[in-house]
């Protein structure tokens, strides 16, 4: 809500016909992203309010491991590790599916604006969504999609387990992008997320 309010804000101080500058950018010279999401458009920015802090859940350093141990770089030899400004041009490319691969119950509570959610422990039984035919053997993925994972962050193990079982069942590895850092990362930089139904 409190990014709808700023947004309100920029809006009443704009003039008739003037673009508004944000203070934030993601880059130099890319203020913010537009992706097609299931209910329409959704511009990705950062937050404005340059004294914001992270809270709740995405500012703890710590959690038990197991399970939540640090994940590797890459979570199988082959598979390229991306970062944000990676998963923006993904996000708006019509040919790649960003896949959030964390339970519904973290994916309820908010997610990557223009992500569908996949959970890793049924990633294997619906492979059929990232462009696999199933055959007698398991799946043949020759036509997959490009497909870009993320979960929690570099502490979660949900997306790596989910690339895991892809590549097990015979998804090309150069097909998979793995997004480490995750909701962790992406609220530390301030970008927005959405909820299943709408802004968050």
């Amino acid at each position: 809500m409190k990014y709808i309010a700023i947004v309100m804000v920029w809006a009443a101080f704009a003039l008739p016909g003037q673009t508004q500058e944000l203070g934030v950018n993601i880059a130099k010279e890319l203020p913010n992203v537009e992706v097609q999401t299931e209910h329409g458009p959704v511009t990705i920015q950062r937050e404005q309010d340059t004294e914001h802090h992270v809270s709740g859940e995405w500012a703890r350093t710590s959690r038990p491991c197991p399970p939540f141990c640090i994940q590797p770089m890459t979570p199988v030899a082959g598979v390229a590790t991306i970062a944000e400004l990676e998963l923006l041009d993904m996000l708006q490319d019509p040919e790649v599916i960003v896949l959030d691969s964390r339970t519904s119950d973290w994916f309820q509570n908010g997610t990557i604006p223009g992500a569908i959610n996949l959970p890793y422990s049924v990633v294997l039984d619906q492979l059929d969504v990232l462009g696999c035919e199933a055959d007698f053997d398991g799946w043949d993925c020759s036509n997959a999609s490009k497909v870009a994972l993320f979960c929690n962050g570099p502490w979660c193990g949900q997306s790596p387990t989910a690339i895991r079982h892809m590549v097990s069942a015979g998804y090309p590895v150069e097909r998979i992008f793995y997004y480490r850092g995750g909701m962790q990362a992406w609220q530390v930089l301030g970008l927005n997320t959405v909820l299943p139904g709408g802004w968050e």
